[in-house]
């Protein structure tokens, strides 16, 4: 991976994109990109699209998602299942129509 290209880890701000986040750091990867979700809604098709258009990472770590524990998730397995499809969907789409070279999904 280009140390000097941008790196956008999506979910940078959970357990698993901290720590991706702190890694990164600890390599010398200086352009790392870790909007939060107040300013990138990463389940929104166009605001992705316009993002990654505007970021253009080189790189995307894709560790965003929505949790919420074993009884949330036994309660509403469908509207986590839907929320992170869309979100998965959303990110890995836009990284192909931009040309992102390198792209991790962590499922």
């Amino acid at each position: 991976m280009n140390r000097d290209a941008n790196v956008l880890v999506a979910g940078a701000h959970g357990m698993l994109g901290s720590a991706i986040v702190r890694k990164l750091t600890a390599g010398g990867y200086q352009r790392i990109l870790a909007p939060p979700r107040r300013e990138v809604d990463f389940t929104h098709a166009a605001t992705v699209d316009r993002y990654m258009a505007n970021a253009r990472p080189g790189a995307v770590f894709v560790a965003a998602a929505k949790v919420g524990g074993i009884l949330a998730n036994s309660a509403y397995p469908a509207d986590f299942l839907h929320h992170n499809l869309a979100i998965e969907l959303n990110i890995i789409g836009a990284a192909h129509k931009h040309g992102v070279n390198k792209l991790l999904f962590l499922g």
